[in-house]
């Protein structure tokens, strides 16, 4: 598994952001993480990217435990095998396309204007490349962002909400980007309230005020492989009501499209 958590949980006071999630991902998934508003998914997603630590339990990626981990080795971490895609932006205003690409080279190795440009083409913006963010749309700029996220090869992709500010045209070129890193084995795990962006992953779980409650899987072969790889449902063991143990899931109703009402399921 690439990755694993362990009984993990974030406390704040008297408040379970996240309450004794237990969760593994083999290489290759494509998951996503849905709830509403408050549900700690940012939460998980921040312990998974190594942007924050649990107060409770475990989380390792490819077998190394993170707690056990100084800040350098983190960081080593973040670098090499993590990319990240966020709702905002966070592009450099006065850097063009590339440059802020090549941003996120100068944290990992020799800045390479070659390979920014390749990264680019990949995401269909070569011939933006030179542009500043505030003259590229919505869409590219979070085109952009993939980009710059997939400039030092990670393994995993973490994405908060990432067409939470794009329209329809744009949120299925984002989409048909993940589908085709997906398709060329890489692990996505995709944080969403939007039902739409949830069915393109293979697995999806929900979680309620931090607790686990539900399960789903939307590819029945990716299931089967996971299964005889030694895979194991998502638990908790929070006492909460509705949350999901022991090893049968529960079911869901994908959430509700509140972010844009109103819009069409997107074609494959």
């Amino acid at each position: 598994m690439l990755l694993e958590l362990d009984h993990i949980s974030k406390i704040y006071g008297s408040l379970h952001a996240v309450d004794d999630l237990s969760l593994t991902v083999p290489e290759g998934e494509w998951l996503a993480i849905v709830g509403s508003s408050g549900s700690g998914k940012t939460t998980l997603m921040n312990m998974i990217g190594c942007m924050d630590t649990p107060s409770k339990g475990s989380v390792a990626l490819e077998g190394r435990k993170l707690e056990d981990l100084n800040a350098t080795q983190l960081a080593d971490v973040r670098k090499n095998l993590i990319g990240l895609v966020f709702q905002k932006f966070y592009l450099v205003p006065h850097l063009t396309a590339v440059e802020n690409v090549m941003v996120a080279q100068y944290y990992h190795s020799v800045v390479d204007e070659k390979q920014a440009m390749e990264a680019l083409d990949k995401v269909g913006l070569a011939d933006r490349a030179h542009h500043l963010p505030g003259q590229l749309s919505g869409g590219e700029q979070q085109r952009v962002c993939i980009a710059r996220a997939l400039i030092n090869e990670p393994k995993l992709i973490l994405a908060d909400e990432p067409t939470g500010n794009l329209d329809e045209k744009n949120e299925k070129i984002v989409l048909d980007l993940f589908r085709e890193l997906h398709q060329q084995g890489t692990t996505i795990i995709v944080v969403t309230h939007d039902a739409l962006v949830a069915s393109c992953a293979e697995r999806e779980i929900m979680l309620n005020h931090g607790v686990l409650v539900g399960e789903k899987w939307n590819d029945d072969a990716a299931r089967a492989a996971y299964e005889a790889a030694g895979g194991k449902p998502a638990s908790t063991g929070s006492t909460a009501e509705g949350a999901q143990s022991g090893d049968t899931p529960i079911g869901f109703e994908d959430p509700t499209k509140a972010a844009k009402t109103g819009a069409q399921p997107l074609s494959e």
